[in-house]
Protein backbone atom coordinates (compact mmCIF):
# COMPACT_ATOMS: atom_id res chain seq x y z
CA UNK A 1 0.00 0.00 0.00
CA UNK A 2 1.60 3.24 -0.38
CA UNK A 3 1.29 5.36 2.86
CA UNK A 4 2.46 8.79 2.03
CA UNK A 5 3.44 11.10 -0.87
CA UNK A 6 5.50 14.00 -1.16
CA UNK A 7 6.33 16.24 -4.51
CA UNK A 8 7.74 19.39 -4.88
CA UNK A 9 8.43 21.50 -8.08
CA UNK A 10 5.92 20.07 -10.20
CA UNK A 11 3.19 22.43 -11.94
CA UNK A 12 1.26 24.41 -8.93
CA UNK A 13 3.29 22.61 -6.33
CA UNK A 14 6.17 24.91 -5.95
CA UNK A 15 7.01 24.00 -2.73
CA UNK A 16 6.77 20.42 -0.68
CA UNK A 17 3.31 19.06 -1.07
CA UNK A 18 2.88 16.01 1.57
CA UNK A 19 -0.39 13.42 1.30
CA UNK A 20 -0.12 10.97 4.62
CA UNK A 21 -2.58 8.08 4.20
CA UNK A 22 -1.45 7.15 8.04
CA UNK A 23 -3.07 9.86 9.36
CA UNK A 24 -6.28 7.87 10.45
CA UNK A 25 -8.33 7.95 13.33
CA UNK A 26 -9.55 5.14 15.74
CA UNK A 27 -13.50 6.07 14.57
CA UNK A 28 -15.62 3.25 14.83
CA UNK A 29 -17.85 3.35 11.92
CA UNK A 30 -16.96 2.63 8.37
CA UNK A 31 -13.66 0.53 9.34
CA UNK A 32 -13.46 -0.96 6.02
CA UNK A 33 -11.64 2.17 4.06
CA UNK A 34 -8.59 1.63 6.66
CA UNK A 35 -6.15 -1.16 6.74
CA UNK A 36 -3.95 -1.54 9.15
CA UNK A 37 -3.78 1.98 9.86
CA UNK A 38 -3.93 3.15 6.59
CA UNK A 39 -6.17 5.10 4.27
CA UNK A 40 -7.49 3.27 1.46
CA UNK A 41 -10.41 4.94 0.09
CA UNK A 42 -11.35 8.91 0.14
CA UNK A 43 -12.30 11.88 -1.54
CA UNK A 44 -10.54 14.81 -1.65
CA UNK A 45 -11.96 18.31 -2.49
CA UNK A 46 -10.95 21.85 -3.46
CA UNK A 47 -11.81 24.37 -5.20
CA UNK A 48 -10.85 25.38 -9.11
CA UNK A 49 -7.33 25.64 -9.34
CA UNK A 50 -6.07 23.90 -6.25
CA UNK A 51 -4.32 20.98 -7.75
CA UNK A 52 -6.76 18.14 -7.62
CA UNK A 53 -5.70 17.12 -10.80
CA UNK A 54 -2.26 17.77 -10.71
CA UNK A 55 -1.76 15.80 -7.69
CA UNK A 56 -3.40 12.95 -9.62
CA UNK A 57 -0.78 13.33 -12.30
CA UNK A 58 2.20 13.94 -10.02
CA UNK A 59 1.05 10.36 -8.60
CA UNK A 60 1.35 8.75 -11.46
CA UNK A 61 4.40 10.36 -12.45
CA UNK A 62 6.07 7.21 -11.55
CA UNK A 63 5.04 4.84 -14.22
CA UNK A 64 6.37 7.04 -16.54
CA UNK A 65 9.89 5.51 -15.62
CA UNK A 66 8.90 2.14 -14.28
CA UNK A 67 6.94 0.31 -16.33
CA UNK A 68 5.91 0.50 -20.20
CA UNK A 69 1.91 0.90 -19.16
CA UNK A 70 -0.06 3.68 -21.13
CA UNK A 71 1.07 7.19 -20.45
CA UNK A 72 -0.78 10.55 -21.47
CA UNK A 73 2.51 12.17 -22.23
CA UNK A 74 0.13 15.55 -23.23
CA UNK A 75 -0.69 15.78 -19.32
CA UNK A 76 2.96 16.69 -18.58
CA UNK A 77 3.29 20.30 -20.15
CA UNK A 78 4.40 22.82 -17.90
CA UNK A 79 6.33 19.87 -15.98
CA UNK A 80 8.32 22.27 -13.65
CA UNK A 81 6.35 25.22 -11.18
CA UNK A 82 6.87 28.27 -13.53
CA UNK A 83 7.57 30.32 -10.24
CA UNK A 84 10.24 28.06 -8.83
CA UNK A 85 14.26 29.08 -9.31
CA UNK A 86 14.64 25.14 -9.37
CA UNK A 87 15.47 22.93 -12.39
CA UNK A 88 14.36 19.92 -11.17
CA UNK A 89 11.23 18.42 -9.54
CA UNK A 90 11.58 15.75 -6.59
CA UNK A 91 9.34 12.81 -5.63
CA UNK A 92 9.00 10.59 -2.95
CA UNK A 93 7.08 7.52 -2.35
CA UNK A 94 6.60 5.82 0.33
CA UNK A 95 4.69 1.78 0.82
CA UNK A 96 4.40 -0.75 2.91
CA UNK A 97 4.98 -4.57 2.07
CA UNK A 98 4.68 -7.36 3.99
CA UNK A 99 5.68 -5.09 7.32
CA UNK A 100 8.27 -3.54 5.04
CA UNK A 101 8.51 0.07 4.24
CA UNK A 102 10.03 0.58 1.12
CA UNK A 103 11.00 4.31 0.50
CA UNK A 104 11.51 5.60 -3.17
CA UNK A 105 12.68 8.74 -4.18
CA UNK A 106 13.75 10.49 -7.22
CA UNK A 107 14.42 13.87 -9.37
CA UNK A 108 13.35 14.90 -12.57
CA UNK A 109 13.99 17.73 -15.16
CA UNK A 110 11.09 16.49 -16.82
CA UNK A 111 8.70 13.36 -17.30
CA UNK A 112 11.06 11.55 -19.45
CA UNK A 113 14.58 12.67 -17.54
CA UNK A 114 15.39 11.30 -14.51
CA UNK A 115 18.55 12.77 -12.59
CA UNK A 116 18.81 11.03 -9.31
CA UNK A 117 17.02 7.71 -7.92
CA UNK A 118 16.78 5.88 -4.58
CA UNK A 119 15.23 2.74 -3.40
CA UNK A 120 15.17 1.92 0.69
CA UNK A 121 13.41 -1.41 2.31
CA UNK A 122 13.58 -1.74 5.28
CA UNK A 123 16.03 1.44 5.67
CA UNK A 124 18.75 -0.25 3.64
CA UNK A 125 19.68 1.52 0.86
CA UNK A 126 19.31 -1.34 -2.30
CA UNK A 127 19.21 0.98 -5.51
CA UNK A 128 20.79 4.40 -6.04
CA UNK A 129 21.71 5.96 -9.03
CA UNK A 130 23.06 9.41 -10.18
CA UNK A 131 22.55 10.02 -13.67
CA UNK A 132 24.33 13.46 -14.04
CA UNK A 133 27.40 11.88 -12.68
CA UNK A 134 26.90 8.21 -14.32
CA UNK A 135 27.42 6.35 -11.02
CA UNK A 136 25.58 4.26 -9.13
CA UNK A 137 24.94 0.77 -7.33
CA UNK A 138 22.43 -1.84 -5.91
CA UNK A 139 22.78 -4.04 -3.04
CA UNK A 140 20.00 -6.19 -4.37
CA UNK A 141 21.33 -10.04 -3.95
CA UNK A 142 21.36 -11.18 -7.56
CA UNK A 143 22.09 -8.00 -9.44
CA UNK A 144 25.57 -7.91 -8.69
CA UNK A 145 26.59 -8.69 -12.51
CA UNK A 146 24.33 -5.79 -13.84
CA UNK A 147 26.72 -3.01 -15.71
CA UNK A 148 24.91 -0.20 -13.43
CA UNK A 149 27.13 2.77 -14.82
CA UNK A 150 26.47 3.10 -18.33
CA UNK A 151 26.15 7.02 -19.62
CA UNK A 152 24.39 5.38 -22.51
CA UNK A 153 21.35 3.60 -20.21
CA UNK A 154 19.56 6.49 -19.07
CA UNK A 155 16.37 4.19 -17.76
CA UNK A 156 15.28 3.81 -14.26
CA UNK A 157 17.61 1.12 -12.22
CA UNK A 158 15.00 -0.08 -10.53
CA UNK A 159 13.24 -0.71 -14.22
CA UNK A 160 16.53 -2.25 -15.37
CA UNK A 161 17.28 -4.34 -12.58
CA UNK A 162 13.52 -5.61 -12.51
CA UNK A 163 13.84 -6.46 -16.60
CA UNK A 164 17.55 -7.61 -16.76
CA UNK A 165 18.26 -9.58 -12.99
CA UNK A 166 17.44 -12.90 -11.83
CA UNK A 167 17.51 -11.91 -8.24
CA UNK A 168 17.67 -14.52 -5.38
CA UNK A 169 14.73 -15.63 -3.66
CA UNK A 170 14.81 -13.44 -0.12
CA UNK A 171 12.91 -11.05 1.90
CA UNK A 172 13.98 -7.62 0.54
CA UNK A 173 14.09 -9.19 -3.12
CA UNK A 174 10.43 -10.04 -2.80
CA UNK A 175 9.16 -6.85 -1.45
CA UNK A 176 11.15 -5.55 -4.75
CA UNK A 177 8.91 -7.33 -6.79
CA UNK A 178 6.24 -6.35 -4.41
CA UNK A 179 7.20 -2.53 -5.20
CA UNK A 180 7.25 -3.02 -8.94
CA UNK A 181 4.36 -4.85 -9.24
CA UNK A 182 2.53 -2.33 -7.76
CA UNK A 183 3.57 0.68 -9.97
CA UNK A 184 2.75 -1.62 -12.67
CA UNK A 185 -1.21 -1.94 -11.57
CA UNK A 186 -1.43 1.64 -10.90
CA UNK A 187 -4.51 3.47 -13.15
CA UNK A 188 -5.87 6.55 -13.29
CA UNK A 189 -8.65 7.76 -15.44
CA UNK A 190 -10.95 10.79 -16.30
CA UNK A 191 -14.52 10.89 -16.32
CA UNK A 192 -15.43 11.05 -19.83
CA UNK A 193 -12.60 9.96 -22.11
CA UNK A 194 -12.49 6.24 -23.07
CA UNK A 195 -9.10 6.51 -23.75
CA UNK A 196 -7.80 9.16 -20.90
CA UNK A 197 -6.21 6.36 -19.04
CA UNK A 198 -2.43 6.28 -17.18
CA UNK A 199 -0.90 2.93 -16.17
CA UNK A 200 -2.43 -0.64 -15.88
CA UNK A 201 -3.00 -1.78 -19.35
CA UNK A 202 -1.28 -0.88 -22.86
CA UNK A 203 -3.45 0.62 -25.81
CA UNK A 204 -7.05 0.55 -25.39
CA UNK A 205 -10.88 -1.33 -26.28
CA UNK A 206 -14.13 -0.13 -26.18
CA UNK A 207 -16.35 0.65 -23.36
CA UNK A 208 -18.45 -2.06 -25.12
CA UNK A 209 -16.02 -4.65 -25.94
CA UNK A 210 -14.73 -4.03 -22.50
CA UNK A 211 -17.81 -4.95 -20.14
CA UNK A 212 -19.13 -7.74 -23.02
CA UNK A 213 -15.88 -9.92 -23.09
CA UNK A 214 -15.97 -9.68 -19.52
CA UNK A 215 -19.12 -11.16 -18.80
CA UNK A 216 -20.88 -8.51 -17.38
CA UNK A 217 -23.48 -7.08 -19.63
CA UNK A 218 -26.22 -8.04 -17.18
CA UNK A 219 -24.56 -6.81 -14.24
CA UNK A 220 -24.21 -3.90 -15.96
CA UNK A 221 -27.99 -3.46 -16.81
CA UNK A 222 -28.68 -4.48 -13.34
CA UNK A 223 -26.49 -1.63 -11.88
CA UNK A 224 -28.15 1.16 -14.46
CA UNK A 225 -31.69 0.25 -13.72
CA UNK A 226 -30.40 0.23 -9.72
CA UNK A 227 -29.43 4.23 -10.84
CA UNK A 228 -32.70 4.75 -12.40
CA UNK A 229 -31.90 3.96 -16.28
CA UNK A 230 -34.13 2.02 -17.34
CA UNK A 231 -32.49 0.25 -20.18
CA UNK A 232 -32.99 -3.28 -21.32
CA UNK A 233 -29.29 -4.69 -23.30
CA UNK A 234 -27.70 -6.85 -25.60
CA UNK A 235 -24.90 -7.78 -27.02
CA UNK A 236 -24.08 -8.09 -30.75
CA UNK A 237 -21.70 -8.29 -33.27
CA UNK A 238 -21.15 -6.10 -35.86
CA UNK A 239 -18.10 -6.29 -38.43
CA UNK A 240 -16.03 -8.58 -35.81
CA UNK A 241 -16.64 -6.12 -32.89
CA UNK A 242 -18.58 -6.34 -30.29
CA UNK A 243 -21.49 -3.64 -29.36
CA UNK A 244 -23.96 -2.79 -26.65
CA UNK A 245 -27.30 -2.07 -28.02
CA UNK A 246 -31.18 -1.43 -26.29
CA UNK A 247 -33.69 -3.56 -27.39
CA UNK A 248 -36.82 -1.57 -27.28
CA UNK A 249 -40.49 -2.59 -28.20
CA UNK A 250 -40.16 -1.22 -31.72
CA UNK A 251 -36.11 -2.27 -32.31
CA UNK A 252 -32.79 -2.16 -31.08
CA UNK A 253 -30.22 1.11 -30.80
CA UNK A 254 -26.74 1.09 -30.28
CA UNK A 255 -26.39 2.40 -26.31
CA UNK A 256 -24.09 5.17 -26.75
CA UNK A 257 -26.14 6.44 -30.09
CA UNK A 258 -28.79 7.66 -27.30
CA UNK A 259 -27.46 7.66 -23.62
CA UNK A 260 -27.23 10.31 -22.41
CA UNK A 261 -23.38 11.68 -21.42
CA UNK A 262 -23.92 11.08 -18.24
CA UNK A 263 -24.81 7.68 -18.80
CA UNK A 264 -22.19 7.30 -21.00
CA UNK A 265 -19.82 8.54 -18.42
CA UNK A 266 -21.19 6.19 -16.20
CA UNK A 267 -20.67 3.29 -18.62
CA UNK A 268 -17.29 4.36 -18.67
CA UNK A 269 -17.09 4.29 -14.62
CA UNK A 270 -18.50 0.82 -14.89
CA UNK A 271 -15.66 -0.05 -17.50
CA UNK A 272 -12.78 0.85 -15.24
CA UNK A 273 -14.83 -0.40 -12.11
CA UNK A 274 -14.74 -4.35 -13.88
CA UNK A 275 -10.51 -3.15 -14.03
CA UNK A 276 -10.00 -2.20 -10.71
CA UNK A 277 -10.84 -5.53 -9.45
CA UNK A 278 -6.76 -5.75 -10.56
CA UNK A 279 -6.01 -2.46 -9.83
CA UNK A 280 -3.22 -1.67 -6.73
CA UNK A 281 -3.82 2.06 -6.63
CA UNK A 282 -6.44 4.32 -8.23
CA UNK A 283 -7.28 8.08 -9.10
CA UNK A 284 -10.66 9.22 -10.32
CA UNK A 285 -10.17 13.12 -11.64
CA UNK A 286 -14.06 14.32 -11.14
CA UNK A 287 -15.68 11.28 -10.85
CA UNK A 288 -19.19 12.50 -10.73
CA UNK A 289 -18.90 15.67 -12.84
CA UNK A 290 -21.92 14.23 -15.07
CA UNK A 291 -23.62 12.62 -11.88
CA UNK A 292 -26.87 13.20 -9.92
CA UNK A 293 -25.94 13.91 -5.90
CA UNK A 294 -27.51 10.11 -5.30
CA UNK A 295 -25.62 8.34 -8.54
CA UNK A 296 -22.64 9.68 -6.90
CA UNK A 297 -23.24 8.66 -3.42
CA UNK A 298 -24.11 4.92 -4.94
CA UNK A 299 -20.71 4.86 -7.05
CA UNK A 300 -18.91 5.74 -3.90
CA UNK A 301 -20.17 3.27 -2.39
CA UNK A 302 -19.22 0.47 -4.55
CA UNK A 303 -16.28 1.39 -4.36
CA UNK A 304 -16.22 0.80 -1.02
CA UNK A 305 -16.48 -2.85 -1.77
CA UNK A 306 -12.86 -3.23 -3.68
CA UNK A 307 -11.09 -4.26 -0.78
CA UNK A 308 -7.96 -5.18 -2.37
CA UNK A 309 -7.36 -1.69 -4.20
CA UNK A 310 -6.40 1.95 -2.98
CA UNK A 311 -9.12 4.37 -4.72
CA UNK A 312 -9.25 8.21 -4.41
CA UNK A 313 -11.79 10.42 -5.90
CA UNK A 314 -11.44 14.18 -6.74
CA UNK A 315 -14.61 15.80 -6.35
CA UNK A 316 -16.25 19.15 -5.99
CA UNK A 317 -19.86 17.54 -4.54
CA UNK A 318 -19.83 18.55 -0.73
CA UNK A 319 -22.91 16.41 -0.85
CA UNK A 320 -20.83 13.83 -0.35
CA UNK A 321 -19.13 15.04 2.73
CA UNK A 322 -21.08 12.46 5.41
CA UNK A 323 -20.39 10.20 7.88
CA UNK A 324 -22.39 7.81 7.07
CA UNK A 325 -20.34 7.54 3.42
CA UNK A 326 -16.99 7.72 4.80
CA UNK A 327 -15.12 9.33 7.53
CA UNK A 328 -13.58 12.78 8.47
CA UNK A 329 -9.92 10.69 8.01
CA UNK A 330 -10.94 9.95 4.63
CA UNK A 331 -11.96 13.44 3.47
CA UNK A 332 -9.22 15.16 2.09
CA UNK A 333 -8.93 18.92 1.51
CA UNK A 334 -6.57 20.20 -0.85
CA UNK A 335 -5.63 24.29 -0.31
CA UNK A 336 -2.59 26.71 -0.09
CA UNK A 337 -0.33 23.79 -1.80
CA UNK A 338 -1.42 21.37 1.70
CA UNK A 339 -3.24 18.19 1.76
CA UNK A 340 -5.08 17.37 5.17
CA UNK A 341 -8.21 15.40 6.22
CA UNK A 342 -10.88 17.14 8.37
CA UNK A 343 -9.79 15.13 11.11
CA UNK A 344 -6.48 16.87 11.25
CA UNK A 345 -7.42 19.76 10.32
CA UNK A 346 -9.38 20.59 13.09
CA UNK A 347 -8.64 20.64 17.02
CA UNK A 348 -12.21 20.04 17.49
CA UNK A 349 -13.21 16.28 18.43
CA UNK A 350 -15.56 14.60 15.46
CA UNK A 351 -17.72 12.27 16.49
CA UNK A 352 -20.38 9.91 14.04
CA UNK A 353 -23.31 12.32 14.58
CA UNK A 354 -21.41 15.62 13.49
CA UNK A 355 -22.73 17.47 10.13
CA UNK A 356 -19.39 17.03 7.94
CA UNK A 357 -20.81 19.48 4.73
CA UNK A 358 -22.31 21.45 6.79
CA UNK A 359 -18.90 22.29 9.25
CA UNK A 360 -17.09 22.57 5.92
CA UNK A 361 -19.42 25.07 4.23
CA UNK A 362 -18.88 27.19 7.58
CA UNK A 363 -15.34 27.06 7.33
CA UNK A 364 -14.38 24.71 10.69
CA UNK A 365 -11.90 22.98 8.91
CA UNK A 366 -8.14 24.70 8.97
CA UNK A 367 -9.80 27.50 10.85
Amino acid sequence: MLTRFSVENFKNFKDKLVWNLLDSSDFDFNKEIINNNCITKGLILGVNGSGKSNLGLALFDIIFHITDKQKLISKYNYYLNLDSSKSYATFEYIFSFNGKEVIYQYKKKDVNTLLEEYLYIDKERVVFYDFINNKGNTTLRGAETLNMVSDKNLISRVKYIKSNAILEENEINQVFYQFVEFIEHMLLFYSLDERGYQGLYVGGESISQGIIESGHVEKFEKFLHKNGIDYQLVSKEIDEKKILYCKFRNGEANFFSIASTGTVSLALLYYWYIKMSSASFVFIDEFDAFYHFELAWNIVELIKELYNSQVFLSTHNTDLISNDLMRPDCYFILEKNEIKNMYSSTERELRKAHNLQKMYKAGLFYE
